[in-house]
């Protein structure tokens, strides 16, 4: 399967360059330490079914494995992402625990299978956001857990500069309390939204940092930097906002 994300935003070289600032495995903010906290937050057990939507380079699904004795399946869209976490899903010796595949998360005809969905900074890809909701929902068991991050769009306005990088991006964003109530309107209940954009701009500016060390060419580290510092500009204007959700399909759900 080969998409557009395959030949641009997630192209071999784009891909490189986020692993390179994010930390081996990952390709989203706060890399491992974030992932861990995300984790946390889903008190799984040994032998949990988890589905790990946009599973990227499988940083957070080999964590899920290795440290918790949970059985991850992987889905993402990019062919590129799938084959770099396969690779590494054997490097890892964790077959036995993860698997990868190359879908459409919209297409998932799963019904009551996982105890826990977990998902980062990906539904903003998607547009049809009820009917992923609605799937994901099928998809847990009773009382199954769902944990996402994702970028939204401020209440207010925003400006020119910030609708061209959502145009360009391909993105579709909702505020906070759209994510709230397209949550609720699925069906899902004990909906919880954070807002994290404080700890998005600590963790942007970290990574700023960070940049020299990550041996990448000067031209790579420049734009790098400058999408970070348009990111940060973003959040500090209150147009790019970074929210954590968490909700519970219900223990009576049919």
């Amino acid at each position: 399967m080969t998409t557009s994300l395959d030949a641009n935003q997630y192209a071999p070289r784009e891909i490189r360059k986020y692993e390179a600032i994010y930390g081996r495995h990952f390709v989203s903010p706060g890399g491992e330490a974030c992932a861990r906290d995300c984790v946390a937050r889903l008190a799984l057990g040994k032998g949990d079914s988890v589905l790990d939507v946009g599973s990227g380079l499988g940083g957070s699904a080999f964590l899920m494995a290795r440290e918790y004795g949970a059985r991850v399946h992987g889905i993402d869209l990019s062919a590129n992402m799938v084959a770099l976490a396969v690779a590494k899903c054997r490097e890892e010796k964790l077959e036995d625990l993860v698997r990868f595949t190359c879908g459409d998360c919209l297409d998932l005809a799963a019904s009551q299978i996982y105890q826990a969905i977990y998902s980062r900074d990906v539904i903003l890809h998607i547009e049809d956001k009820l009917r992923l909701f609605e799937t994901l929902r099928q998809a847990l068991v009773p009382g199954g857990r769902l944990l996402f991050t994702d970028y939204c769009r401020g209440e207010g306005s925003a400006s020119e500069e910030f609708e061209s990088y959502v145009a360009e991006r391909g993105y579709h964003l909702y505020s906070l309390a759209g994510y709230h109530k397209c949550l609720r309107k699925a069906g899902f209940v004990d909906i919880v939204s954070e807002d994290w954009t404080a700890q998005f701009i600590t963790i942007h500016r970290q990574e700023l940092d960070q940049l020299p060390a990550a041996g990448l060419s000067a031209d790579d580290e420049a734009e790098l930097r400058q999408g970070w510092q348009k990111k940060i500009a973003r959040a500090e204007r209150g147009e790019q906002r970074w929210g954590c959700f968490t909700a519970r399909r219900d223990q009576l759900a049919t």
